[in-house]
């Protein structure tokens, strides 16, 4: 499924952002949230996102913030704009300025497409670069734990959520897993350039480590879900008693 927001009024796409988001978490309490911005592009990762899917067989809903800005990643989006419409998860796109032509292909496969237009000109766009939340999953399959706490706090400063943080780090963790169970790539099922890095990171760590992990990703999952913790602190502590 595909949701198109766009417009020269970033405030009040970003509102509408939000009041989607609340209403798919309301329709998919157990989605895991993803985002991906144009120079945190990888389009082995991306592609999995259409077809792939969260915990408990649950869905992704991806977040493509300014993705447009990356010529790569734009280019090979309109090639899959089909797929991303046919997709059981849910890809929202955000984005200041697009073209026409572009445009109007988006609208044929959207589920939804508006704009948002600033009424007065003026608006400052910040110099600062974002937060590639992708590096993350390279400091756990490195088992680089001091470098890991400090991205999951740099993560957490640039507005990461805590489920967005739990679910990119379990995806690494099933893809090691994944990797380390399969013969081959295509045995796998993971895309070649996700087979081969899971597979060298399977070499820091045991199996048996792996498999405990991976439960302690669930229990941090509902017990947050029940509200008997924080995710957020319980990411953290779960970071450092790596």
């Amino acid at each position: 499924m595909l949701y198109f927001l766009h417009g020269t009024d970033t405030t009040q796409s970003r509102i509408k952002l939000h009041e989607l988001l609340d209403t798919l978490h309301k329709k998919k309490p157990d989605a895991e949230l993803f985002k991906m911005e144009g120079e945190q592009w990888d389009q082995a990762r991306f592609e999995e996102f259409i077809g792939g899917q969260g915990l408990f067989e649950n869905k992704y809903i991806v977040v493509c913030d300014k993705i447009f800005e990356n010529e790569e990643a734009k280019e090979r989006i309109m090639e899959l704009l089909k797929e991303l419409s046919l997709s059981e998860n849910v890809f929202i796109f955000i984005e200041d300025h697009v073209d026409a032509p572009t445009l109007k292909k988006i609208e044929k496969y959207a589920q939804k497409a508006q704009k948002f237009e600033e009424k007065y000109s003026g608006a400052k766009n910040s110099d600062a670069k974002p937060f590639n939340i992708f590096s993350l999953t390279d400091a756990f399959g490195r088992r680089d734990k001091k470098q890991l706490w400090i991205l999951y706090n740099q993560a957490v400063a640039s507005g990461a959520q805590p489920e967005e943080i739990h679910g990119i780090l379990f995806w690494q963790l099933k893809s090691i897993l994944t990797a380390l169970g399969s013969k081959s790539v295509a045995d796998s099922g993971l895309k070649p350039y996700v087979f081969d890095k899971a597979s060298g990171f399977a070499r820091n760590y045991s199996r048996e480590e792996l498999q405990k992990m991976s439960a302690q990703f669930v229990d941090i999952y509902h017990n947050a879900r029940r509200g008997l913790v924080e995710m957020d602190v319980a990411i953290e502590k779960f970071i450092l008693g790596m």
